[in-house]
Protein backbone atom coordinates (compact mmCIF):
# COMPACT_ATOMS: atom_id res chain seq x y z
CA UNK A 1 0.00 0.00 0.00
CA UNK A 2 1.60 3.67 -0.93
CA UNK A 3 1.93 6.23 0.82
CA UNK A 4 -0.97 8.02 -0.73
CA UNK A 5 -3.44 5.42 -0.15
CA UNK A 6 -2.28 4.82 3.18
CA UNK A 7 -2.97 8.43 3.86
CA UNK A 8 -6.45 8.54 2.46
CA UNK A 9 -7.92 5.56 4.33
CA UNK A 10 -6.53 6.58 7.26
CA UNK A 11 -8.15 10.02 6.73
CA UNK A 12 -11.22 8.18 5.71
CA UNK A 13 -11.04 5.87 8.81
CA UNK A 14 -11.15 8.95 10.98
CA UNK A 15 -13.79 10.17 9.35
CA UNK A 16 -15.88 7.15 10.23
CA UNK A 17 -14.82 7.49 13.65
CA UNK A 18 -15.08 11.03 14.14
CA UNK A 19 -18.52 10.68 12.88
CA UNK A 20 -20.16 8.06 14.85
CA UNK A 21 -21.12 10.15 17.78
CA UNK A 22 -22.49 12.92 14.88
CA UNK A 23 -24.61 10.06 13.28
CA UNK A 24 -25.66 9.09 16.21
CA UNK A 25 -27.29 12.23 17.68
CA UNK A 26 -28.37 13.17 14.27
CA UNK A 27 -30.82 10.42 14.05
CA UNK A 28 -31.96 10.77 18.07
CA UNK A 29 -32.74 14.60 16.42
CA UNK A 30 -34.64 12.71 13.84
CA UNK A 31 -36.94 10.50 16.00
CA UNK A 32 -37.61 13.66 17.83
CA UNK A 33 -38.14 16.00 15.67
CA UNK A 34 -40.22 14.09 13.18
CA UNK A 35 -42.56 14.07 15.67
CA UNK A 36 -42.93 17.85 16.13
CA UNK A 37 -40.42 18.51 19.15
CA UNK A 38 -37.40 20.47 18.52
CA UNK A 39 -34.21 18.81 20.20
CA UNK A 40 -31.83 21.58 20.91
CA UNK A 41 -30.87 19.49 23.74
CA UNK A 42 -28.79 17.05 22.03
CA UNK A 43 -25.53 18.69 23.34
CA UNK A 44 -26.49 18.41 26.82
CA UNK A 45 -28.05 14.05 26.71
CA UNK A 46 -24.32 13.56 24.97
CA UNK A 47 -22.60 15.10 27.70
CA UNK A 48 -24.69 13.54 30.69
CA UNK A 49 -24.25 10.33 28.66
CA UNK A 50 -20.98 10.46 28.61
CA UNK A 51 -20.24 11.39 31.96
CA UNK A 52 -22.36 8.95 33.42
CA UNK A 53 -20.87 6.35 30.81
CA UNK A 54 -17.24 6.99 31.95
CA UNK A 55 -18.22 7.25 35.80
CA UNK A 56 -19.75 3.82 35.66
CA UNK A 57 -17.14 2.60 33.31
CA UNK A 58 -14.81 3.58 36.02
CA UNK A 59 -16.89 2.15 39.10
CA UNK A 60 -17.57 -1.27 37.70
CA UNK A 61 -14.87 -1.52 35.14
CA UNK A 62 -17.56 -2.85 32.52
CA UNK A 63 -17.84 -0.79 29.61
CA UNK A 64 -21.42 -2.13 28.79
CA UNK A 65 -22.49 -1.18 32.32
CA UNK A 66 -21.39 2.44 31.01
CA UNK A 67 -22.77 2.05 27.54
CA UNK A 68 -26.43 1.02 30.03
CA UNK A 69 -25.48 4.26 32.21
CA UNK A 70 -24.73 6.39 29.29
CA UNK A 71 -28.17 5.53 27.72
CA UNK A 72 -30.29 5.42 31.13
CA UNK A 73 -29.40 9.03 32.21
CA UNK A 74 -29.98 10.31 28.47
CA UNK A 75 -33.71 8.91 27.99
CA UNK A 76 -34.05 10.52 31.68
CA UNK A 77 -33.01 13.80 30.58
CA UNK A 78 -35.42 13.12 27.64
CA UNK A 79 -38.17 12.93 29.77
CA UNK A 80 -37.53 15.78 31.31
CA UNK A 81 -37.95 17.48 27.97
CA UNK A 82 -41.04 15.57 27.12
CA UNK A 83 -42.33 16.63 30.43
CA UNK A 84 -41.91 20.41 30.08
CA UNK A 85 -42.80 20.25 25.93
CA UNK A 86 -45.13 17.91 25.22
CA UNK A 87 -47.82 17.49 28.95
CA UNK A 88 -47.13 21.22 30.06
CA UNK A 89 -46.85 22.81 26.41
CA UNK A 90 -43.46 24.63 27.22
CA UNK A 91 -41.75 26.45 24.64
CA UNK A 92 -39.15 23.73 23.15
CA UNK A 93 -36.12 25.61 22.32
CA UNK A 94 -35.97 26.87 25.93
CA UNK A 95 -36.46 23.98 27.34
CA UNK A 96 -33.55 22.29 25.27
CA UNK A 97 -31.37 25.37 25.74
CA UNK A 98 -32.35 25.36 29.67
CA UNK A 99 -31.37 21.30 29.93
CA UNK A 100 -27.76 22.14 27.66
CA UNK A 101 -27.27 25.06 30.46
CA UNK A 102 -27.78 22.93 33.53
CA UNK A 103 -26.03 19.67 32.17
CA UNK A 104 -22.64 21.46 31.54
CA UNK A 105 -22.25 22.80 34.77
CA UNK A 106 -23.75 19.78 36.70
CA UNK A 107 -21.25 17.06 34.83
CA UNK A 108 -18.26 19.36 35.66
CA UNK A 109 -19.69 19.81 39.05
CA UNK A 110 -19.88 16.26 39.85
CA UNK A 111 -16.84 14.93 38.07
CA UNK A 112 -15.09 17.58 40.16
CA UNK A 113 -17.04 16.65 43.62
CA UNK A 114 -16.81 12.92 42.89
CA UNK A 115 -13.23 12.79 41.32
CA UNK A 116 -11.09 15.89 42.80
CA UNK A 117 -9.11 15.44 39.28
CA UNK A 118 -9.97 18.69 37.61
CA UNK A 119 -13.47 18.50 36.40
CA UNK A 120 -12.81 14.37 34.82
CA UNK A 121 -13.99 11.16 35.73
CA UNK A 122 -10.26 8.51 36.52
CA UNK A 123 -8.96 7.05 33.33
CA UNK A 124 -10.28 4.12 32.09
CA UNK A 125 -8.75 0.57 31.17
CA UNK A 126 -8.94 -1.46 28.39
CA UNK A 127 -11.40 -3.47 30.01
CA UNK A 128 -13.87 -1.01 30.92
CA UNK A 129 -13.61 0.80 27.25
CA UNK A 130 -15.19 -0.67 23.64
CA UNK A 131 -11.86 -1.52 22.11
CA UNK A 132 -10.92 -1.68 18.28
CA UNK A 133 -12.27 -4.98 17.11
CA UNK A 134 -10.13 -6.75 13.76
CA UNK A 135 -12.34 -8.23 11.24
CA UNK A 136 -12.00 -11.97 9.75
CA UNK A 137 -9.37 -11.68 7.01
CA UNK A 138 -8.14 -8.06 8.20
CA UNK A 139 -4.40 -9.44 8.46
CA UNK A 140 -5.16 -11.71 5.12
CA UNK A 141 -5.92 -9.33 3.18
CA UNK A 142 -3.51 -6.46 3.77
CA UNK A 143 -1.06 -6.83 1.16
CA UNK A 144 -3.77 -7.21 -1.78
CA UNK A 145 -4.44 -4.11 -3.85
CA UNK A 146 -7.10 -1.88 -3.31
CA UNK A 147 -9.72 -4.48 -1.53
CA UNK A 148 -6.69 -4.41 0.96
CA UNK A 149 -6.30 -1.23 2.59
CA UNK A 150 -10.56 -0.58 2.28
CA UNK A 151 -11.16 -3.94 4.03
CA UNK A 152 -8.25 -3.48 6.42
CA UNK A 153 -8.12 0.12 7.39
CA UNK A 154 -11.53 1.68 6.40
CA UNK A 155 -13.95 -1.36 7.16
CA UNK A 156 -11.73 -3.50 9.79
CA UNK A 157 -10.12 -2.21 13.08
CA UNK A 158 -13.39 0.00 14.31
CA UNK A 159 -15.47 -0.43 18.13
CA UNK A 160 -18.24 -1.77 18.26
CA UNK A 161 -20.00 1.79 18.67
CA UNK A 162 -19.32 2.62 14.96
CA UNK A 163 -20.53 -0.26 13.47
CA UNK A 164 -23.94 0.04 15.78
CA UNK A 165 -24.15 3.65 14.09
CA UNK A 166 -23.66 2.87 10.62
CA UNK A 167 -26.54 0.21 10.75
CA UNK A 168 -28.78 2.50 12.65
CA UNK A 169 -28.88 4.28 9.67
CA UNK A 170 -30.35 1.76 7.28
CA UNK A 171 -32.57 0.51 10.80
CA UNK A 172 -34.14 4.16 11.22
CA UNK A 173 -34.76 4.43 7.24
CA UNK A 174 -37.02 1.35 7.54
CA UNK A 175 -38.39 2.56 10.87
CA UNK A 176 -39.41 5.87 10.00
CA UNK A 177 -40.69 4.49 6.22
CA UNK A 178 -41.70 1.10 6.77
CA UNK A 179 -43.49 0.47 9.66
CA UNK A 180 -46.34 1.78 11.21
CA UNK A 181 -44.80 3.20 13.99
CA UNK A 182 -42.80 5.51 11.77
CA UNK A 183 -46.00 6.15 9.97
CA UNK A 184 -47.64 7.57 12.52
CA UNK A 185 -44.79 9.27 13.75
CA UNK A 186 -44.15 11.18 10.36
CA UNK A 187 -48.07 11.81 10.61
CA UNK A 188 -47.61 13.17 14.36
CA UNK A 189 -44.84 15.70 13.16
CA UNK A 190 -47.16 17.02 10.02
CA UNK A 191 -50.67 16.63 11.25
CA UNK A 192 -50.83 16.11 15.17
CA UNK A 193 -54.65 16.83 14.82
CA UNK A 194 -55.49 14.42 12.27
CA UNK A 195 -53.49 11.71 14.12
CA UNK A 196 -55.42 12.46 17.50
CA UNK A 197 -58.95 12.59 15.54
CA UNK A 198 -57.61 8.59 13.92
CA UNK A 199 -58.12 7.67 18.16
CA UNK A 200 -53.74 7.48 18.39
CA UNK A 201 -52.26 9.66 21.53
CA UNK A 202 -50.28 12.60 19.95
CA UNK A 203 -48.61 12.75 23.66
CA UNK A 204 -47.75 8.81 23.79
CA UNK A 205 -46.02 8.80 20.13
CA UNK A 206 -44.06 12.10 21.19
CA UNK A 207 -43.05 10.50 24.48
CA UNK A 208 -42.21 7.18 22.22
CA UNK A 209 -39.78 9.44 19.78
CA UNK A 210 -38.37 10.71 22.58
CA UNK A 211 -37.09 7.67 24.70
CA UNK A 212 -35.84 5.96 21.12
CA UNK A 213 -34.05 9.57 20.93
CA UNK A 214 -33.03 9.29 24.14
CA UNK A 215 -31.48 6.07 23.62
CA UNK A 216 -29.59 6.80 20.57
CA UNK A 217 -28.11 10.14 22.15
CA UNK A 218 -26.80 7.94 25.29
CA UNK A 219 -24.93 5.62 22.95
CA UNK A 220 -23.03 8.53 21.12
CA UNK A 221 -22.15 10.39 24.95
CA UNK A 222 -20.60 6.42 25.74
CA UNK A 223 -19.13 6.82 22.70
CA UNK A 224 -17.05 9.44 23.46
CA UNK A 225 -16.09 8.72 27.01
CA UNK A 226 -15.41 4.61 26.89
CA UNK A 227 -14.70 4.43 23.27
CA UNK A 228 -13.54 7.34 21.52
CA UNK A 229 -11.54 8.49 24.53
CA UNK A 230 -10.98 6.71 27.74
CA UNK A 231 -12.51 9.27 30.52
CA UNK A 232 -14.83 11.83 30.87
CA UNK A 233 -13.25 15.17 30.41
CA UNK A 234 -15.46 18.41 31.06
CA UNK A 235 -17.30 19.79 27.72
CA UNK A 236 -15.87 16.87 25.99
CA UNK A 237 -18.92 16.81 23.27
CA UNK A 238 -17.37 20.22 22.17
CA UNK A 239 -20.22 21.50 19.94
CA UNK A 240 -21.09 18.14 18.37
CA UNK A 241 -24.61 17.93 19.32
CA UNK A 242 -25.17 21.17 17.67
CA UNK A 243 -23.32 19.88 14.79
CA UNK A 244 -25.85 16.67 14.30
CA UNK A 245 -29.10 19.33 14.14
CA UNK A 246 -27.00 21.25 11.40
CA UNK A 247 -26.16 17.57 9.58
CA UNK A 248 -30.11 17.15 10.47
CA UNK A 249 -31.72 19.70 9.18
CA UNK A 250 -28.98 19.74 5.89
CA UNK A 251 -30.20 16.42 5.56
CA UNK A 252 -33.75 17.34 5.36
CA UNK A 253 -35.00 15.48 8.11
CA UNK A 254 -33.87 12.26 6.10
CA UNK A 255 -31.78 9.64 7.21
CA UNK A 256 -29.72 8.84 4.34
CA UNK A 257 -28.67 12.47 3.62
CA UNK A 258 -28.17 13.25 7.29
CA UNK A 259 -25.63 10.22 7.12
CA UNK A 260 -23.59 12.02 4.45
CA UNK A 261 -24.26 15.57 5.99
CA UNK A 262 -22.45 13.78 9.39
CA UNK A 263 -19.64 12.46 7.72
CA UNK A 264 -18.64 15.56 5.75
CA UNK A 265 -18.63 17.36 8.78
CA UNK A 266 -16.50 14.85 10.33
CA UNK A 267 -14.40 14.51 7.14
CA UNK A 268 -13.48 18.14 7.51
CA UNK A 269 -12.71 17.58 11.49
CA UNK A 270 -10.55 14.85 10.72
CA UNK A 271 -8.93 17.08 7.97
CA UNK A 272 -8.34 20.13 10.40
CA UNK A 273 -6.37 17.30 12.84
CA UNK A 274 -3.25 16.84 10.17
CA UNK A 275 -3.84 20.61 8.80
CA UNK A 276 -2.65 22.11 11.47
CA UNK A 277 0.72 23.99 11.76
CA UNK A 278 0.48 23.38 8.27
CA UNK A 279 2.88 26.70 6.20
CA UNK A 280 1.37 28.23 2.76
CA UNK A 281 3.62 29.73 0.48
CA UNK A 282 3.28 33.36 0.99
CA UNK A 283 1.41 33.38 3.80
CA UNK A 284 2.99 31.74 6.69
CA UNK A 285 1.87 28.85 9.02
CA UNK A 286 -1.74 28.99 9.22
CA UNK A 287 -2.86 29.69 12.97
CA UNK A 288 -4.37 26.60 14.56
CA UNK A 289 -7.32 28.12 15.43
CA UNK A 290 -8.32 29.00 12.44
CA UNK A 291 -7.76 25.13 10.86
CA UNK A 292 -9.91 24.08 14.09
CA UNK A 293 -12.95 26.06 12.92
CA UNK A 294 -12.98 24.14 9.79
CA UNK A 295 -15.83 22.33 10.75
CA UNK A 296 -18.03 25.02 12.34
CA UNK A 297 -17.22 26.98 9.54
CA UNK A 298 -18.55 24.36 7.28
CA UNK A 299 -21.44 23.99 8.94
CA UNK A 300 -22.64 27.53 9.03
CA UNK A 301 -21.64 28.11 4.62
CA UNK A 302 -23.90 24.67 4.59
CA UNK A 303 -26.96 26.04 6.42
CA UNK A 304 -26.30 29.34 4.73
CA UNK A 305 -27.11 27.87 1.41
CA UNK A 306 -29.21 25.05 1.96
CA UNK A 307 -31.54 26.09 5.05
CA UNK A 308 -34.33 27.78 3.28
CA UNK A 309 -34.50 24.72 1.16
CA UNK A 310 -35.21 22.26 4.12
CA UNK A 311 -38.77 21.82 4.80
CA UNK A 312 -39.70 21.19 8.11
CA UNK A 313 -42.04 19.26 9.66
CA UNK A 314 -44.72 21.46 9.39
CA UNK A 315 -46.25 21.15 12.99
CA UNK A 316 -42.23 21.16 14.64
CA UNK A 317 -42.19 23.03 17.55
CA UNK A 318 -45.58 23.82 18.45
CA UNK A 319 -47.89 22.40 21.35
CA UNK A 320 -49.81 20.30 20.57
CA UNK A 321 -53.43 20.95 22.93
CA UNK A 322 -56.01 18.20 22.32
CA UNK A 323 -59.57 19.64 21.27
CA UNK A 324 -62.30 19.11 23.43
Amino acid sequence: MDDTMATAMALLAATLRLGTPLILAALAGLFSERSGVVDIGLEGKMLAAAFAAAAAAAETGSAWVGLTAGISVSIAIAMVHGYACITHNGNQVVSGTALNILLVGLTSTLAQAWYRQGGQTPALPDGARFRPIALPLSDALVGVPIVGPLWSTLISGHNLLVYVAILAVPLTAFVIYRTRFGLRLRAVGENPYAVDTAGISVAAMRYQALIVGGALCGIAGAYLSTAQGAAFIREMSAGKGFLALAALIFGKWRPLPTLLACLLFAFADALQARLQSVSLPGVGVVPVQLIQALPYILTVLLLAGFVGKAIAPKAIGIPYTKEK
